[in-house]
């Protein structure tokens, strides 16, 4: 049965709990993945999949019609390997053997793992990637749409602008760009490294429609990327999610260092005791 509305929203919201929680067993088994940052974005990938606004066949990841979704920020990507298990992209045995020998699942996701569209570990190539996507789409009249998630710390790259900049230009209205936007980069919050306050404004000055969401907020999320996947004006579009880096563990929140931090196995299960999830 088809859940709408309230009902699905609280399911959206169940899910996310259920990522969080799968999110930190995974790192449980492989610490040298980027928790905090895979962390912040799980609402995020929660509504684009099980919220129905990505069309996507895990039966047949090349499907012309698919959407396309990039996810430029690679080190973030990891709260979407129990998601695509889960639906289907690949064996649900292989998120206990991530970052292991043999496995299709490493720190940063790359092409080998079915249902990534690109190659992400250097970062700031994304979004010109996906102009490419996007442009491609609308001169074969397709009707698919092209999402890209970047992290804040990410748009310090200069090819980022060189897209934001190009992508109005080409009245790229079938792109959607979302900004995790966690304010810590890698080595210290973001403000105190180069503040891009205003972004808001940024975005506008570049000729895009803008949106701003509460990152942890699921009906926020869900509305916001529906809203702007429904969108048919000749205008590329951002929301601008206000996350928390390391969402959910009290000691990554604060830490302006948490990019690089792991958690020893006992905290890991510590915070899967108080994380219950009543839908897996």
């Amino acid at each position: 049965m088809e859940r709408t509305g309230k009902e699905l929203i609280e399911y959206l919201k169940e899910m996310a709990v259920w990522v969080r929680r799968e999110t930190l067993k995974v790192h449980r088994v492989a610490p040298e993945t980027r928790l905090a940052s895979s962390l912040s974005d799980i609402e995020i990938f929660v509504a684009l999949y099980y919220g129905g606004i990505l069309k996507q066949n895990p039966k047949d990841i090349s499907w012309e019609g698919r959407d396309r979704f990039i996810v430029s920020k690679g080190h973030g990507g990891v709260s979407m390997y129990p998601i695509l298990a889960d639906l289907g992209f690949f064996d649900k045995r292989e998120l206990s053997m991530c970052c292991q020998e043999g496995s299709i699942l490493g720190c940063i996701p790359d092409t080998v793992i079915p249902g990534f569209e690109t190659i992400n570990g250097s970062l700031g190539h994304g979004l010109g990637v996906a102009c490419g996507m996007a442009t491609a789409l609308r001169e074969k009249k397709s009707g698919s749409r092209v999402f890209v998630l970047a992290g804040d710390g990410e748009l310090y790259e200069g090819a980022v602008w060189e897209a934001v900049m190009l992508a109005p230009q080409l009245k790229l209205g079938n792109l959607v760009l979302i900004v995790d936007r966690n304010k810590v980069s890698m080595l210290d919050f973001c403000s105190e490294i180069i503040d891009l306050d205003p972004l808001d404004e940024k975005f506008r000055g570049f000729r895009w429609m803008v949106r701003h969401v509460d990152g942890h907020d699921m009906r926020e999320v869900y509305e916001g990327l529906l809203e702007f996947k429904k969108d048919d004006s000749p205008v590329p579009k951002v929301i601008i999610a206000e996350t928390i880096k390391g969402k959910g563990v009290p000691r990554l929140e604060t830490d302006c260092l948490s990019h690089i931090k792991s958690l020893k196995e006992a905290e890991v299960d510590a915070l899967l005791d108080g994380l219950k999830c009543s839908i897996k």
